[in-house]
Parts: structure tokens; C-alpha cells; sequence
């Protein structure tokens, strides 16, 4: 009589097939990071929990130095209002993010919040998620 053995199955994992698939996440995570670019300042926004929506918007930046700012653009605080109207014109359900700093004034949050309530725009406060 003649007994074979099971036929076992070899231990040995091919690693090159996981490396390559490692590499190209790698990659791929690599020239995804660098498309994203967020249109504001370098500011220290305030600590807050939730999350919100992602819409076409403007950006109005504020500054411990009182300095405003819409999408990158420094503006003094009386032109603000013409800035916007200029360009939210077109907008069906224009956005205005409010990035005030920490330290900033709340009446100069407000005053941008009032002009956003006379203009019907929606405003979203951007704060730092915790």
C-alpha cells in the first residue's frame, strides 16, 4: 500500500504584489494632499464641535490686527459690504465663511454678520475642530 502525504500548502507569502500596492496608496495619498488647498489665512481659529456642508463661498477673514480680508484680498471695513455685493451678485445662495481669529473683537464679527442678514447671504462661522 502506498500512502501519500496532504499536500500542504507552502507557508511563503509573496510580499512584492503587497509592496507594489503599498507604493501606489502611497503615491496616490501623496498628489491628493497637495491638490487640497484651504483659501484662507494662517489664523488660529476658535475650538468648536460639528461639522458643516461644503458650498461655493466667499471667505471674510479677520485678524488680531483688525485687518479684513476676503478670499486673500485685504479690504478696509468700510468697503466690505460693496466687496461682497460685487461678488455674491450672481450666486443663487451665496455663502459668506467668517474666519475671525482669536482675540478679534465679537462687534467685528458682528458687523460682518449684519451685512451678511441685510444681503440675505447665509453665514458659516469656521472654527478649529477640537
Amino acid at each position: 500500500m502506498n500512502f501519500r502525504g496532504r499536500n500542504k500548502v507552502s507557508p511563503e507569502f509573496n510580499m512584492s504584489s503587497m509592496t507594489d500596492i503599498v507604493f501606489l496608496l502611497l503615491i496616490f495619498f501623496m498628489l491628493t494632499s497637495t491638490l487640497v488647498t484651504v483659501n484662507a489665512l494662517d489664523i488660529l481659529l476658535p475650538k468648536a464641535q460639528g461639522k458643516t456642508e461644503n458650498n461655493k463661498s466667499v471667505a471674510v477673514s479677520i485678524t488680531k490686527g483688525l485687518d479684513f480680508y476676503i478670499d486673500r484680498e485685504k479690504v478696509r471695513e468700510n468697503e466690505i459690504e460693496q466687496s461682497l455685493l460685487s461678488l455674491l451678485s450672481n450666486q443663487e445662495n451665496p455663502t459668506i465663511v467668517l474666519r475671525a481669529e482669536e482675540g478679534v473683537p465679537i462687534e467685528k464679527a458682528v458687523s460682518i454678520m449684519d451685512i451678511a442678514n441685510r444681503n440675505k447671504y447665509k453665514v458659516i462661522l469656521a472654527v478649529r475642530p477640537n
